[in-house]
This record gives structure tokens, sequence and C-alpha cells, in this order.
């Protein structure tokens, strides 16, 4: 059954989600629908939403590397990265089961989402706000471990949140919000540590919004054509044949921003390397892109965990030398 594509006579799969994930084969089928809503088949996500934190979280160790007293610096707080990790899961499985009750409608007229479980008809709405709420819950029980400053900043994230799925209906650029949403993180990691931000998040946070709508650019280039039959707009729709050459505006945007950050919060010259090899991760990206395979769209989206992970590796080699 895991190889159906769900409808509302049949139980299965949804259309672009995996057909052999564990959580299939983990949970009972009553629960695959929770799964399906949580996108906990589709763990890209969560990954896409808790790099900004890791990589603020180690900037921030490695900036405190002299700081008296400071615990584990120049490494990042090994506490923080597992709250991150926690918190980046259910609030990405939240905010995706927020975006599935807005986009009700939307989604049953769109063949790649017309099988998430409310529009197939696997949960009802009642069912899906609670799940919500079950996850919100775990969110703000990760948040409240924080200092009272990083609380406050992260419950200041829910209004970006909370408006990110209206914005497709009325304007050409809803990247631009998820970015501000999904790359809040990179206020946090510093906040936890310090108890403040400063210039050297807020670089890292602008740089991370230009990668976020990089990157989701090229994920929703797999629905323009549906989405210009009920309406839906977009960075890809708006950008058409010359989105390689936004991209390589976004993605420069976003290393030199980055860039600046490391500068400004002082990080050794290895930590550059990282930054190296995500910008050639980047370009090949661009290179090899055809907007027109939707397949191809889908599995470039998804490479984009390799550019946090290979941040996040420059960010712990220069700790070594810190």
């Amino acid at each position: 059954m895991q190889d159906t594509i769900q409808s509302r006579d049949s139980q299965g799969r949804v259309a672009d989600a995996p057909s052999g994930h564990w959580v299939y084969r983990a949970l009972p089928r009553r629960q695959w629908p929770y799964a399906q809503l949580a996108r906990w088949d589709r763990p890209i996500g969560w990954w896409l939403l808790l790099w900004p934190c890791w990589w603020s979280a180690a900037m921030a160790g490695v900036a405190g590397a002299d700081a008296p007293g400071l615990a584990f610096a120049p490494w990042p707080h090994p506490w923080h990265l597992f709250l991150f990790l926690i918190g980046a899961i259910a609030m990405r499985g939240a905010g995706c089961t927020y975006n599935d009750l807005v986009d009700q409608k939307i989604d049953e007229q769109v063949a790649r989402t017309r099988s998430r479980p409310l529009p197939s008809g696997q949960v009802t709405r009642r069912q899906a706000w609670t799940f919500l709420f079950c996850q919100a819950l775990v969110g703000f029980l990760v948040l409240i471990q924080f200092n009272l400053f990083a609380i406050g900043f992260g419950i200041l994230s829910l209004a970006v949140v909370a408006i990110y799925p209206f914005m497709k209906r009325i304007t050409d650029w809803p990247q631009l919000t998820l970015g501000l949403a999904f790359s809040w993180g990179a206020w946090m990691g510093w906040a936890a540590i310090y108890g403040e931000v400063g210039i050297a998040p807020a670089l890292l946070y602008a740089g991370s919004i230009l990668w976020v709508i990089g990157y989701d650019t090229i994920y929703a280039h797999q629905d323009k054509e549906d989405d210009a039959l009920v309406g839906v707009r977009s960075t890809a729709r708006l950008f058409g044949e010359n989105t390689k050459v936004w991209l390589v505006g976004l993605y420069s945007g976003c290393l030199v921003l980055f860039a600046a950050a490391y500068a400004v919060a002082g990080m050794p010259p290895l930590a550059y390397a990282g930054l190296i090899a995500a910008a050639l991760h980047m370009g090949n990206q661009i290179r090899v892109l055809d907007i027109d395979d939707a397949d191809q769209c889908l599995a470039l989206f998804k490479s984009n965990a390799v550019v946090g992970w290979l941040i996040f590796a420059g960010l712990l080699a220069g700790a070594l030398t810190a």
C-alpha cells in the first residue's frame, strides 16, 4: 500500500513523498495521515529550517572563544543544538499542518497536492487543528528552555508564520515571506547564547533569506502550470526563463552576506572554507537546473541540505583554530 497514491477511496502515500519511508513501516496505518500532515516522510523541510539555527549557534560559539565563562565555546552549545533539532521538527510540522488547513481548496486542484491528508479526506479539519496544537505545544516547550530574550524573540516569528500561506494569493514573492520565517533561527542561535542580537546574526539572517528564496524558487517550478491555472503566484512564475540569472544573484548575495557575518563575528579563516564549498554546490545547482523537469527541481531543492552541512562543517572547522 506504500506505493498507492492516496485518494478519497484509498489510503497510501502523498504523490511527491517517498513510498518506502520508515514512517509507513513504523506507524500504524491510522497514524499515517498525521505523519503526512507533519511531513515526517519528507525530512528535508525540517533540515532547511534547522540549518540557520545551527549556523547561528556555531557562529556564536566561535565568536565567544575568548569570553570568560561561556559554556562550550568555541563550540556550539550541544544542548542548544538538540533543542533546535526538536524545535525544527515540531515547528516545521506545525507550519505544514497550518499551511494545509489554509490551502485545502487550492490543494484539491493541484495534481501534486490533492493526495495530501485533508483534500483526500484522510483527516478532518478538526483533527488537523488538534494535531497542529500538539506540535506547537512541543515547540513552545522547547522555546522556554532558552533565556527570556530568546523566548520573546522566538515568539515574534509566529507573526510571519501566520501570514505566509496567504502571500501566494497577493504577491509574486511568497518565497520572501517563507525566507523571513525559515531563516528566523539565524537570530535564535545567537540570542540563546548572548541574550541579545547584533550585526552578525542580522547579516546571517539576511543571507539566509536570499538562500531560501533561491531554493524555494527551484521547488516552486514543479507546480508552475497548476499554479497558473488556480491563480497561485510565486517567484518561479515571476522569474520564468530568467530563473538561472535570478539564482546567480540570490545565491551570490547570500554568500556575500554570510561572509560579512563571519567578518563581523570574527570567524577564523578556516570557517570560510565551508562557504567556498557551498558556493561550488550552489553553482552546480544553477548549472544543471532544468526548470521544466519537475523531478530534477525536487532533487535540486533537496540537495540544499548539503549546503547546510558544508557551511556548518566550515564553522566547526573554524572552531578548531579559534
